[in-house]
């Protein structure tokens, strides 16, 4: 059950409507902003695990 091109094109209008079109380009920068800052966190996590670990074993 995924997501069709009706649901797609109902949630865009949807979303015209509640923000109006000059609102969604800075709605869209922030969420990716928002991304990249949680794929970098991630990144620092595995990072201090692999330390961690490699501590660990000496």
């Amino acid at each position: 059950m995924g997501l069709g091109a009706p649901e797609i094109i109902l949630i865009v209008v949807a979303l015209l409507l509640l923000f109006g079109g000059k609102k969604i380009p800075e709605l869209m920068r922030g969420l990716g902003k928002g991304v990249k800052e949680f794929k970098e966190g991630q990144k620092g996590i595995e990072k201090e695990e692999k330390t961690y670990n490699q501590d660990d074993k000496n």
